[in-house]
């Protein structure tokens, strides 16, 4: 290969584009249905082309070098407009297929994504996902990803945005450790108790308003309440079963609680007040702005509007 066939190397960026997004060569190996061997290999030629090294390679990590990260950023609007032109050339053929690679909070996934593919493949057999399931918030354009959901009040402007159901936090407690701890009737009273916190940097602090709107000419009260307790974590289905052992009260989103809630295994705890400020008041379907969005995408965005509000009913 000549170092003046650039054309010849358009392919090979892209390989490095693949890795950038996946931290991975083994990973971007199966994603381009390639082996690791041919994956070094495109690697190599680019870099023995432009007279510079584009990757770092550890037993332990991948990393791009500048020179690297500058390819990939120069030409990623190009990879994601020709994705684009693919897609829409695709979907004029009239039948729904392609690939749609989805990301979504581990217990949003588990509990209410997951379990209705079945029906969606059932209705759109030409249409592939894949579901990467993760807490950490995604850069959607540089992982590759195509749609993401997130438990947000306010998604990003410069992303499209889809309203899939309104969500709400409560703060959740069994019945037997509300008969062995009391029944709080005010947020303060949660000083007194085992509060098991999202975990976050800090302290734990947990913020509620009044739910009922009061009279004319006086704002909803807002309390601040520091919390402590035997159980911090990152994931709403931990604090959840923690909950469920009877362990102590904990401020949760409804769709990792409602299931548990209809069968009388947890109880509503503060009824008149609202947790705010934590947890997000809406799930949304997000993904890149582009001008068009593929058949593939708009079909599962409608498919998880309908299976979402079924499901938090």
């Amino acid at each position: 290969m000549t170092p003046d066939r650039t054309d010849a190397l358009w392919s090979h960026v892209h390989v490095l584009t693949v890795i950038a997004q996946t931290g991975s060569f083994t990973l971007a190996a199966q994603r381009l249905s390639l082996s690791k061997a041919a994956v070094s290999q495109r690697i190599a030629e680019l870099e023995r082309s432009v007279g510079l090294t584009l990757v770092q390679r550890t037993t332990r990590s991948v990393r791009l070098t500048d020179a690297g990260q500058r390819l990939v950023d120069d030409t990623a609007e190009s990879f994601a407009q020709i994705a684009r032109s693919l897609t829409g050339v695709r979907d004029m053929a009239g039948a729904t297929r392609g690939v749609v690679r989805v990301t979504a909070p581990v217990a949003l996934g588990r509990q209410h994504l997951a379990p209705t593919l079945e029906a969606f493949f059932r209705g759109h057999p030409e249409v592939r996902v894949e579901l990467e399931l993760s807490d950490r918030i995604v850069n959607l354009a540089h992982e590759g990803f195509d749609l993401a959901l997130r438990h947000t009040s306010a998604p990003p402007d410069n992303h499209i945005a889809w309203r899939l159901c309104d969500s709400r936090t409560l703060l959740v407690a069994t019945a037997g450790y509300l008969r062995r701890l009391g029944v709080p009737e005010h947020p303060s009273e949660l000083t007194g108790h085992d509060c098991l916190a999202y975990l976050r940097t800090g302290p734990a602090q947990w913020l509620f308003e009044q739910a009922e709107r009061p009279r004319a000419g006086k704002e909803r009260e807002r309390v601040s309440v520091a919390v402590q307790g035997p159980l911090r974590a990152n994931n709403s289905e931990v604090l959840r079963d923690a909950v469920l052992s009877g362990l102590g009260v904990a401020q949760i989103p409804d769709f990792s609680v409602a299931a548990a809630l209809r069968a009388g295994r947890l109880r509503e705890v503060l009824p008149a007040w609202r947790p705010v400020g934590f947890f997000g008041d809406a799930i949304y379907a997000i993904r890149p702005w582009s001008r068009t969005t593929p058949r593939a995408v708009q079909v599962l965005v409608e498919h998880l509007r309908q299976s979402l509000v079924a499901g938090f009913a």
